[in-house]
């Protein structure tokens, strides 16, 4: 399965070893992760030095050949937010997980769409755990 992974990267990277655990999860289980260079540590250096057209037309580019989208949405990031509207207009089922210490923003956890999962996650491999049970819910739909 092909899967586009939405983190925050200007906004704070406070998470980024969880980002990193989950791309290489979802890696270590044979999917294809595109955007899994985003969950380095030197994402921001790279990222800067492209212009904001071509991040936007790659990142598109991306969600539409994606099979489903997972955000980590413990930090807010203006770009993670679009990420998730975008694919969810395109008819993507999403998955979005939060560290059950930080709240998820309220235009996440109120919206009704029937593509759209939230869970919190208290440890790492309960993050594993919430995403390959989505994962296989996607894919038994499909």
């Amino acid at each position: 399965m092909k899967i586009y992974f939405a983190c925050s990267i200007t906004e704070g990277r406070e998470y980024e070893k969880k980002y990193q655990a989950i791309t290489q999860f979802l890696l270590d289980g044979g999917h294809e992760v595109p955007t899994a260079h985003l969950a380095e540590s030197n994402t921001l250096e790279h990222e800067h030095a492209i212009i904001p057209e071509d991040i936007y037309a790659r990142d598109v580019n991306w969600i539409l050949s994606s099979d489903i989208l997972l955000a980590e949405v413990s930090v807010p990031s203006h770009g993670v937010g679009y990420e998730i509207g975008y694919a969810l207009n395109t008819g993507k089922h999403v998955l979005c997980l939060h560290h059950e210490s930080r709240a998820a923003s309220k235009m996440i956890t109120g919206n009704p769409h029937p593509l759209l999962t939230i869970n919190a996650y208290e440890n790492i491999s309960q993050a594993f755990k919430k995403t390959h049970s989505f994962v296989n819910k996607v894919t038994i739909k499909s």
